[in-house]
């Protein structure tokens, strides 16, 4: 393994040398499937504008396209008509199965049995890279009091002892032992931080809460999470006393980056670097954009900033 890993890091390191800054910033966008893409072109402004940045290498990701076929057609016009030829990661919302449907994850939540648990995230895996995507974006792993918010159902309940055993059993599933085989997908914990405790469960809201509610309810599913082995995490919509989550530097870099260790990346929820301009954390997207990298943001999805 040490080998392999020198391996891998010397084409990192010299895939890097030879990347230009918008390359490299170009990787860091998430984009949504947005045309046909075994058929004509785009003409439109927006999409053809993703068409071309897909064909210039400044796309690392896309979600939401559809299908082997769709996935293979993007996937060669990234590999085969950028300059570098850097494959893109293809992520879906697989959050309780893809073809095969299970249980809502607070049904399944509710039944304690881990071994089914992660038997439907394993299924969902199978099925969802038999397609092409590489990544999901589940577990969710929000703890939530508050039957007002409306994506309690996501989640495993108000429980941080359950939830931790649920978080890992779902990164389990989707990843297996071992990622480079071609029936995984990598998971994504989810939504980093307190996005359960949106004030009166209201959607995107602020969260207050104070440091032991943090570090002894909302965050150690998020650690179980990461302990497991999840590849990447999603940052929340919300405000964590008063700082947006994907430009907030303390949950980012201090405790994820910092004394958890994760060494995989993390992306925005749609549109939600963006949306600290809404918050009134950032003047514009040029700042906002700057706030959330320097926090610890390191995919950007459809926010466009």
């Amino acid at each position: 393994m040490p080998a392999q890993k020198n391996t891998i890091d010397t084409k990192v390191d010299s895939l890097l040398s030879k990347m230009t800054l918008e390359e490299k910033v170009g990787q860091m966008n998430q984009y949504s499937g947005f045309f046909d893409a075994t058929g004509p072109a785009p003409k439109e402004t927006d999409n053809l504008k993703k068409y071309n940045d897909i064909k210039s290498g400044r796309v690392g990701s896309m979600l939401n396209v559809r299908g082997a076929a769709q996935v293979r057609a993007l996937q060669k016009m990234a590999v085969e008509e950028s300059r570098l030829g850097i494959p893109m990661i293809f992520g879906f919302d697989v959050i309780h199965g893809h073809k095969t449907i299970s249980p809502i994850p607070l049904a399944e939540a509710a039944s304690w049995d881990l071994e089914a648990i992660e038997r439907s995230a394993r299924v969902a895996a199978i099925e969802a890279s038999a397609e092409g995507l590489n990544w999901t974006f589940a577990p969710m792993v929000d703890i939530s009091r508050d039957a007002r918010w409306g994506r309690v159902m996501e989640g495993a309940g108000e429980d941080p002892f359950l939830g931790c055993r649920i978080a890992e059993a779902r990164v389990h599933g989707f990843q297996g032992d071992d990622l480079s085989q071609p029936n995984t997908i990598v998971a994504c914990a989810k939504h980093f931080a307190a996005y359960g405790f949106a004030e009166s469960g209201r959607e995107y809201n602020t969260a207050d809460i104070g440091l032991s509610t943090l570090y002894n309810v909302v965050l150690p599913p998020f650690k179980a999470a990461a302990d497991a082995g999840a590849g990447t995490f999603m940052n929340a919509f919300n405000e964590l006393n008063g700082v947006p989550a994907s430009g907030d530097r303390f949950l980012q870099r201090d405790i994820l980056k910092g004394e958890w260790g994760f060494r995989g990346f993390v992306v925005s929820d749609w549109g939600s670097i963006g949306e600290m301009e809404e918050h009134g954390f950032a003047v514009d997207g040029r700042h906002a954009s700057l706030l959330a990298a320097s926090a610890g943001s390191d995919m950007d999805m459809e926010a466009h900033v």
